[in-house]
């Protein structure tokens, strides 16, 4: 049934599925240089442990308060598997529910589509300023630059969201945007982009600049644009948990309400909610519940926005419902607990991941929605593979075999390429012994240029990217074999 899915919802998005030259033409991913920069940076990492083991101390706490915790990661699982194995029926049932309540449904292929949608729907409304909740689904799309070159002006609402907009960044936590920026930082943000040259690094001194500068976006905005944790199928009802309010502002005061949502945040019935409502703010923030949770279905006259407008995004989606070991990667409900247990994340950061999924997520969800091995490639492998990340996921998403899978793909896809030819032709070397001292002494003499204390630094052409991430020896001026041999006959 998950197989009949995909050609379905193809045929509800666009006629024809996306080129692979698309996919190629997506930012690349190297993880190496950016995670070796990552673990440069002292004060970097010093944010991130700080910040990530309150967040797991926490969690931990308000999860052993639950016994049936388990009982409820089984049912959420299974309640994701179920929507996903009829994806087909319960997006159609969304779409219904949704109309019914006088709201307008459209169909995304891809991001430029959502995009064009989105940019076409605010024009309509004669805005050019939105205000936004976060929203992980407009990140992966990068809908800000697209509004930006259509001159609409995007606000981000939420304070961590806002930070990372003011100083020209990207998200760097799933959750916690600006996870990677202490106070401090933040503090001599904000007195340059909010003009407050008065703000001590007091939280709420700062919350409160903050919140003076929104609240005057919030009462002029015409146009509002979210995302959705979850979507109920029987009802046509939108969820947005957040802990701060932005949300519940940009969901009632302006007239035009956009939500962007990934196909796989459906749940067939409004009782689902109840598990999942459990697991997110426990797994999330360590809260029992969230402080704001918002739910609406379409339109109501005198209360709330007067349209609605739900954009359904797919994005390689469907070619991922198609896979019978990474499927299970569309249960994902965005808490970030995977990510606050891993010992890779911890150290290097999100930016270093070249995504907006970082950490173990990211390295199973980016590669089968960009569709291209080559650019996600390296995320895989971004991975001590402990197992600590499937052991907090909610929705018991096996991670560890997924990047098992991951890497193995994008190992074969290497050996069609030039990585794989050149290890191919060193093996015919190697196995020959008369083969390999000829190129010993050859390697003396070409390693010359690119040698710097017994090390390769430097590659030419095409290994040039190869070699920044790899600390590789030179050719030692004399093996051991003939050093021995040497000696034997000076013997």
């Amino acid at each position: 049934m998950v197989r009949a899915c995909a050609p379905f919802i193809w045929r509800k998005f666009l006629p024809v599925p996306p080129s692979r030259a698309a996919a190629r033409d997506a930012a690349p991913v190297v993880f190496p240089q950016a995670a070796r920069a990552g673990l440069a940076n002292a004060q970097l990492r010093a944010n991130l442990n700080a910040a990530t083991t309150t967040i797991r101390e926490k969690r931990a706490q308000v999860v052993a308060e639950v016994g049936d915790w388990e009982e409820l990661r089984d049912a959420a699982a299974a309640i994701k598997d179920s929507a996903l194995h009829r994806l087909d029926t319960v997006l159609l049932e969304l779409e219904a529910t949704v109309t019914k309540a006088r709201g307008i449904v459209h169909w995304a292929r891809d991001a430029a589509e959502a995009n064009r949608i989105v940019v076409d729907l605010v024009r309509a409304t004669g805005a050019d300023e939105v205000v936004k909740v976060k929203s992980l689904a407009t990140d992966e799309i990068r809908l800000n630059e697209a509004l930006e070159a259509g001159g609409i002006r995007p606000i981000e609402t939420d304070l961590a969201e806002l930070i990372v907009q003011l100083a020209g960044e990207r998200a760097s936590h799933l959750l916690v945007p600006a996870i990677h920026k202490n106070r401090t930082e933040i503090r001599d943000l904000l007195r340059v982009a909010l003009d407050r040259p008065d703000l001590t690094d007091e939280p709420t001194e700062l919350t409160a600049a903050a919140r003076l500068h929104l609240r005057a976006a919030f009462l002029r905005a015409r146009v509002a644009i979210s995302g959705a944790n979850f979507a109920v199928a029987e009802t046509g009802t939108i969820c947005v948990v957040e802990s701060e309010g932005n949300g519940r502002m940009c969901t009632t005061l302006p007239e035009t309400l956009i939500t962007v949502m990934g196909i796989e945040k459906v749940v067939p019935e409004w009782r689902d909610l109840g598990v999942f409502l459990q697991l997110l703010p426990r797994s999330a923030t360590g809260e029992r519940m969230n402080p704001y949770t918002s739910l609406w279905a379409g339109v109501r006259a005198g209360d709330g926005p007067s349209a609605f407008h739900l954009v359904l995004l797919d994005n390689g989606r469907t070619r991922a419902l198609a896979d019978d070991v990474g499927r299970p990667a569309l249960r994902c409900i965005r808490c970030s607990a995977c990510v606050n247990v891993c010992p890779v994340y911890r150290r290097v950061g999100g930016h270093a991941y070249h995504t907006v999924y970082a950490g173990p997520i990211g390295a199973i969800l980016q590669p089968q929605l960009s569709g291209e091995s080559g650019q996600a490639g390296s995320l895989p492998f971004a991975s001590s593979l402990c197992g600590a990340c499937a052991d907090v996921c909610p929705v018991k998403i096996d991670i560890p075999r997924i990047l098992v899978r991951e890497r193995a793909r994008a190992v074969a896809a290497e050996r069609q390429g030039l990585e794989g030819a050149t290890l191919r032709r060193l093996g015919r070397i190697l196995s020959d012994r008369r083969r390999y001292e000829r190129a010993q002494r050859l390697t003396r003499v070409l390693q010359r240029p690119a040698l710097r204390d017994g090390h390769l630094r430097w590659f030419p052409g095409p290994l040039g990217g190869w070699g920044e991430s790899r600390d590789l020896p030179g050719v030692p001026a004399q093996t051991f074999r003939e050093w021995w041999e040497a000696r034997e006959r000076g013997a």
